[in-house]
């Protein structure tokens, strides 16, 4: 379900089938060619996911993603609970120049209403697919994963080469003994023990940017 004709407009834009369309009454649809249904009074508020919902609902297929050939640069988020996070890191890494997003196995669901909305837009132009650490390391690009207390600052590392930015759970972080090949930290001040983790993605993505451009 994909809310407001702004979404809808760039999930169209990018080749994805738009179902049907649910509009409030007196509301005019996105002008695609898709079926457009007009709802009772006060039935939109309902079925929305949001307190204060957009007029123009949208059912709109899944598709399936795939990694592309010999990926340069890959966020990783391991398993990432929050919505609006994972909706965050699909966001950054499309502006950052990624080629994917990987979402291992126990993040939520990237099709949930909260990431779709997050993301604002990004998912419909990123792939972004389910994999799980072991297998995209067999891919090829070396799997960095971040960490609050341990590795390499960010700053320090060469990112120019083919890499995978790892960043884990919201209340754990990466695993110790993860599948990586090594760890890399964001140097911070004062007593906060980390960054959020769809911050830490977003400064690190840029990182890679600035990295690259440079090159």
């Amino acid at each position: 379900m994909v809310e407001g004709t702004s979404l809808i407009a760039q999930a169209a834009a990018a080749g994805w089938e738009i179902e049907a369309q649910y509009v409030a009454p007196g509301t005019a649809a996105v002008p695609l060619d898709s079926q457009v249904y007009e709802l009772a009074p006060n039935v939109i508020e309902r079925v929305a996911s949001t307190d204060a919902p957009q007029p123009v609902l949208a059912v709109v297929r899944q598709r399936l993603s795939a990694l592309p050939a010999s990926p340069s640069f890959v966020l990783v988020g391991d398993r990432v609970a929050d919505p609006g996070n994972a909706g965050t890191i699909i966001r950054s890494a499309e502006a950052a120049g990624a080629d994917a997003v990987v979402l291992t196995i126990g993040s939520v669901d990237h099709y949930n209403s909260k990431v779709v909305r997050s993301s604002a837009g990004s998912l419909f132009r990123m792939p972004v697919l389910s994999m799980e650490l072991a297998e995209l390391r067999s891919v090829g690009p070396v799997l960095l994963a971040t960490s609050s207390h341990r590795g390499t600052a960010y700053t320090e590392v060469d990112f120019t080469a083919p890499v995978a930015i790892v960043v884990g759970n919201e209340a754990h972080g990466v695993d110790n003994d993860a599948e990586v090949d090594g760890w890399i930290t964001i140097p911070h001040a004062g007593a906060a023990e980390s960054l959020n983790v769809a911050m830490a993605a977003t400064v690190i993505a840029f990182e890679v940017a600035r990295q690259r451009r440079q090159g």
